[in-house]
């Protein structure tokens, strides 16, 4: 029988830090593992090939120009397969801050004088360009859940991003509520996926991963009520990762 060929897998940025990327050139010996069952033919971050012949396209970034409209289009005609990864591409990410404002005021908050010839559109996710097949949230990936995905990626099954709460992967975890320390945090309404990654080591929920599809927002209330926070402050800190965070809680915590 003809040995059948592995997937040719290719890696693309557009508006982000290559964060993500770097998590998964970190990955040591899961990465060597991962090669026996894909080819990588495109990859900055690990390997000087640059082959257009994928299956796989790995996208990051946001789309954030005309002509990142017009690149990842083209990305997707030639991918079988979509995946976006990291907050960038599945939310907008940090990049959709510039949103906030109307866009002539942001060029001008960044380019000064040069603002008048800088190709830029308002930040957005990929999937609000193009098809998406698989999203890997966080700001950096969580790398259990990259290798999930990748794994369903081969075996053909759809990954399911969690829809519920980080504080439910804290409590399996056994941490405290960061409330009880006098220190918010959005984990109550934020997409769990990453093994409450940032309580485990000290830190607070941002909300990178996004946000819950049917939050408890009742509950959400009480809490702010609870430990002497407005919604104001708590919609302030959403807008960290993602500019359509506030909109849409500023309707259903209000």
């Amino acid at each position: 029988m003809k040995k059948q060929s592995k997937p040719k897998l290719a890696f693309f940025d557009f508006t982000d830090c290559e964060g993500c990327q770097l998590q998964f050139a970190n990955m040591g010996m899961t990465l060597v593992e991962l090669t026996q069952l894909v080819d990588i033919v495109k990859f900055r971050e690990v390997i000087s090939e640059d082959s257009e012949d994928y299956d796989v396209a790995v996208v990051e970034g946001s789309i954030s120009t005309d002509n990142d409209v017009k690149r990842i289009k083209k990305i997707r005609e030639k991918a079988k397969i979509l995946i976006a990864m990291g907050a960038c591409a599945t939310t907008g990410g940090v990049n959709g801050i510039k949103n906030r404002a109307p866009l002539e005021t942001a060029k001008q908050r960044v380019y000064g004088e040069k603002a008048g010839i800088v190709n830029t559109i308002n930040a957005m996710p990929v999937h609000k360009v193009v098809n998406v097949d698989y999203f890997i949230n966080g700001c950096p990936v969580h790398l259990s859940e990259v290798v999930n995905v990748i794994k369903c990626v081969l075996m053909g099954k759809p990954y399911v991003v969690p829809n519920y709460a980080v504080c439910a992967e804290c409590k399996m975890n056994e941490n405290v509520c960061l409330y009880e320390k006098d220190q918010e945090c959005l984990g109550a309404l934020t997409k769990a996926g990453c093994n409450s990654w940032c309580v485990n080591n000290g830190n607070k929920c941002y909300g990178c991963r996004g946000l819950l599809e049917n939050p408890a927002v009742n509950a959400a209330k009480d809490i702010l009520l609870k430990y002497g926070l407005t919604v104001e402050e708590i919609l302030q800190r959403f807008t960290l990762y993602n500019d359509s965070m506030g909109e849409k809680y500023d309707k259903e915590l209000k």
